[in-house]
């Protein structure tokens, strides 16, 4: 059982400052809209605001970003292959 939604959505891992472990989630959103909210995070000194495909915000000070990365959305394979 696999949603649309699910299959389009691009990966976002987000490291913060000062802590261990990093947010990792499902955007719904394009590459491009996340960098751009991520460009505009940090340029304006605002928290960047996400959503991830169950609809949860995601909000994170610009000050604490240590890295952003973003993901392409993966296509859906079937079968057996050589990757």
């Amino acid at each position: 059982m696999s949603s649309k939604k699910s299959e389009k959505a691009s990966k976002v891992r987000i490291s913060i400052t000062n802590v261990g472990s990093e947010l990792s989630f499902d955007c719904p959103s394009t590459p491009a809209e996340i960098k751009s909210a991520v460009t505009a995070a940090l340029t304006a000194q605002t928290p960047l605001s996400l959503q991830d495909i169950q609809g949860h915000e995601i909000i994170v000070p610009a000050d604490k970003i240590g890295y952003v990365e973003i993901g392409e959305p993966a296509e859906r394979r079937v079968g057996f292959g050589v990757v």
